[in-house]
This record gives C-alpha cells, sequence and structure tokens, in this order.
C-alpha cells in the first residue's frame, strides 16, 4: 500500500492547546456582546421541547441562500412536521420562487420519517442525523447536534471555510475534498466543550459579519491575533515601514510554510499577493461557466368560463433541474437552430399533447427570456398560441391543467415561467395598442435575468399561514 501522505506543517494547524483556548475565549466573548438578534437563535435557547430546537435548525440550514425571511423555514418546518397530510404539490408551492427546489421535498420527506419509523423523535446526534434523515448532510448534521443538543462537533460552511484558511494560511483549493476534511478537522480540534452550538455560531458569525469575502473588518476581529493571514499582512507593513525610514531590518519570515508540496498552501505558479492582503485566502478556484440551454416554450391560452385567459401548465418530471414544478409546455431546442425548425419542432410537441394538428405558422413568437441558473444559461424562447372551442388533452404525457392567471402565481411555478407570463402579457398590450409590434429580429434585447415577475409577493403572514382543511 502506498504511504499515507504527510501531514501538514504545524502552521496550518492548532496543535497549541493553549492557542486554542485563549481563541475559543476571545470568540465566544465577542459573539456573547454582537451576535445578531436571530430567530432560530432565540428558539435554540429558549424552546423547552429538544425535537421542536432541531426541527427549527434543520429548516434554519434548509433555507441557507434562499431569502426567505427570518424564521419562516422553522415555521414551514413545524407546520410540515405537524401535518403530513401536506401534498408535495402544495410543499412546492409554498417553497417557489426560494430556488433550491429538492430542499423542500427532502425537508417533507425528513419530517414523515422522523414521525412515521423514529416515533417522532429527532436523532440526538450528527453521525445520526447524517445516517437516517434524507437531505441531512455533513453540515447539516453538525449544526443540529451541536446547537440544538450540544454535541461537541464542528461545522463547515462557507464562511467558516473563509474564516479558517485565513487563521491558517490555507492556499489550496479549499473546494477539494482532501482541504474540504482538514478543514472539518479543524473544526473538530476547535469546537469549545462546553458551549459547542455559541461557538460554531460564532464561528459562522464572524465570517458573515467581519472576515467578510472582500474588504474584511480586520481591526474588529477577536481573533486575529491567531490569524496567519494578518500577522503576515503586519509583517509586511512593519518591513514596509522600517525601509521608508532608512533602517531595513531583515527581512521578515513572511513566506509559506516552507515545505516543498505542502498540499495546503497556495500553488507556486499562484504566491502571495501583497495587494491583496488577508483576501489571498481562500484562493478562488476559476468556476466553469455556465452550460448554455436553449428551450421553445408556448403559451397556450383559452378562455374559461368567465370569459378570462386561461392558461396550459404541466407539471415537469419528479427529478432533475426544477422537478415537479409547473410550466407551459416546453422544449429543449439545439443550438443555432433555425426559426422555421424551431416552430415546427414546438408545433409537433404541442400536437403530441392536443392530439391534433398545429399549424408552425400560427405559432405567434413573443421574445426570449433569459434566466440565470446556477449552472444553467437558460434563454426560452417564447411562442404563444389561442386556442377556439374545446381541446381534449393527453394526460398520458404528464400531469397538466387550465389555470387563470391568479392560479398561475400561485402555482408552484418558477421564477422563470412567471417571466416567461409577463413577457406574454407585455406583448399583448402592445399588440393591443395603435402602435403594432414589430416583427421577430434576431438578437434582440431579451428580458434579463435580473427582472421581477409579476407575481404575487407572498408575505411573512401568508407563507407561514397553516394549510387550510379540504
Amino acid at each position: 500500500a502506498p504511504p499515507a501522505p504527510a501531514p501538514p506543517p504545524a502552521r496550518h494547524l492548532f496543535s497549541d492547546p493553549a492557542e486554542v483556548e485563549a481563541l475559543r475565549g476571545s470568540l465566544l466573548a465577542w459573539y456573547d456582546r454582537c451576535k445578531r438578534d436571530l430567530p432560530w437563535r432565540a428558539l435554540a435557547a429558549t424552546e423547552p421541547d429538544a425535537n421542536r430546537r432541531g426541527y427549527a435548525e434543520v429548516a434554519n440550514a434548509a433555507g441557507s441562500g434562499t431569502g426567505v425571511p427570518g424564521g419562516a423555514l422553522p415555521a414551514l418546518w413545524l407546520s410540515i412536521n405537524t401535518r403530513l397530510c401536506l401534498s408535495e404539490q402544495e410543499v412546492n408551492e409554498l417553497w417557489a420562487g426560494l430556488g433550491y427546489y429538492s430542499r423542500g421535498k427532502r425537508l417533507q420527506e425528513a419530517a414523515r420519517k422522523v414521525v412515521s419509523e423514529l416515533a417522532g423523535q429527532m436523532p440526538r446526534t450528527a453521525e445520526d442525523l447524517q445516517k437516517l434523515l434524507p437531505g441531512v448532510g455533513r453540515y447539516t448534521a453538525g449544526a443540529i447536534a451541536s446547537i440544538s443538543y450540544g454535541q461537541a462537533t464542528g461545522v463547515v460552511d462557507g464562511n467558516v471555510i473563509r474564516v479558517l484558511c485565513r487563521l491558517r494560511c490555507i492556499g489550496a483549493d479549499s473546494s477539494s475534498p482532501s482541504v474540504i476534511d482538514r478543514l472539518w478537522d479543524m473544526a473538530n480540534v476547535l469546537v469549545d466543550r462546553s458551549r459547542p452550538g455559541d461557538f460554531n455560531q460564532a464561528l459562522m458569525e464572524l465570517g458573515a459579519t467581519v472576515c467578510v469575502p472582500k474588504a474584511p473588518l480586520c481591526g474588529e476581529c477577536p481573533v486575529k491575533q491567531h490569524c496567519q493571514a494578518w500577522r503576515r499582512v503586519e509583517k509586511e507593513l512593519a518591513f514596509a515601514s522600517q525601509k521608508l525610514f532608512g533602517k531595513p531590518p531583515p527581512v521578515p519570515d513572511v513566506e509559506d510554510c516552507g515545505v516543498g508540496d505542502c498540499p495546503l498552501c497556495p500553488p507556486a505558479m499562484e504566491p502571495w499577493d501583497s495587494s491583496l492582503g488577508v483576501t489571498n485566502f481562500p484562493r478562488k478556484v476559476a468556476k466553469k461557466p455556465p452550460r448554455t440551454m436553449r428551450t421553445a416554450t408556448c403559451v397556450l391560452e383559452q378562455r374559461g368560463c368567465h370569459g378570462a385567459p386561461e392558461y396550459l401548465i404541466v407539471q415537469r418530471p419528479s427529478s432533475g433541474l426544477l422537478a415537479g414544478l409547473w410550466e407551459f409546455p416546453s422544449l429543449p431546442l439545439a443550438q443555432d437552430l433555425q426559426e422555421e425548425k424551431e416552430r415546427e419542432k414546438l408545433a409537433d410537441h404541442l400536437q403530441a399533447w392536443m392530439g391534433q394538428p398545429v399549424a408552425a405558422k400560427g405559432l405567434q413568437f413573443i421574445g426570449e427570456v433569459i434566466h440565470i441558473f446556477s449552472h444553467i444559461h437558460q434563454t426560452y424562447v417564447v411562442y404563444s398560441l389561442h386556442l377556439d372551442g374545446d381541446v381534449t388533452l393527453n394526460p398520458a404525457l404528464s400531469p397538466c391543467r387550465w389555470v387563470t392567471e391568479e392560479e398561475f402565481h400561485s402555482s408552484a411555478v418558477s421564477t422563470a415561467m412567471k417571466k416567461v407570463l409577463k413577457a406574454h402579457e407585455k406583448h399583448r398590450r402592445k399588440e393591443s395598442s395603435p402602435v403594432k409590434g414589430s416583427k421577430r429580429k434576431r438578437g434582440a434585447k431579451a428580458q434579463g435575468a435580473g427582472s421581477t415577475c409579476p407575481g404575487i409577493q407572498l408575505s411573512l403572514r401568508a407563507f407561514l399561514r397553516a394549510p387550510t382543511a379540504p
């Protein structure tokens, strides 16, 4: 068997117990003075029911990055747990527009498992949480176990990665599995044994408010004396100051750890950049450019029983991008497909739905709508088709239904589809005005990813409202 890799030099580790103890004390004292008032923190501190504390932290972790108002997801989790009759469709409707759509589904799956298989008792350790609950990974398990149940286990999220990389000048790719494992080892060494939940929240809080990605507030950092990156900056400033006054001291020790091929140092071709200071760490790895996709989408419209327009929406597959959400009938397109071919392919797709011929020339071009997913640059080529008379749809292809505009916005549809409907409504208003719109022009300005949708902005009160009985 190949020899085990040598451990990284001490500079990259927390090997001095006295330093670890001092760092813990400084960080916790700062946290007690400066922590933000966040809803789940109050719940974790005051809720006597251990299960409810755990539920709230699950939801807090699930809501990371979604922009949900503080406290909304803990309440959503509790609602799902106590009302298991909620369907996947209802969960999707609560979650629609937040992104990370699979989280809502896994949240419900975990809730059902706690109730049906675990007698309503949340697992109490990070190991059991990760093993027993769907969608609970290493970070979420560590956060629940330490914050809700007092287990002395570390957590590593984006904020913690940044703090640890600066504290110990870790310049290797912080997204690589080997470096992530080292960071978890550090987090488990550092975590305070008597206040593990507070310590982990303090470490994350430091990264969120002080040790930020750009322009970090090093002067306010409670643990800067333990920060190798800050020490290096200070040494360079002292050296420059002495040189300015014509008294150059010996060259300070501002090199990296000095061990060749160190697995945690920056690559040799990417040396320390003095102009960046502590923001040399963590090193940014070039992201893969987003995949470019084109999709033909048709807004099928008919007059409802009261004369108001109704739109056909169909449900996406239960796995993959936007799983289980509803959309206008859509068809992926090859790049650089001519407009005539686009129309023909979309017409054939619609014909399969409706069981009757659809003339490609009858599809009215609306425009192009751009939506940026985390890994996909998606262009929706939007057409519309107004249907007269009754149409018998083929439900064997996928679930589908006719909805009014109001029902559309309250359904589990993505932000991208709301943009598509907005483009359709804008085009319809333009067509009904005295000045007619121009014909389609390739390369015309598309609706941007940052545009807002006309949907109803769900208030926190409405988001938290308990589901009504059927």
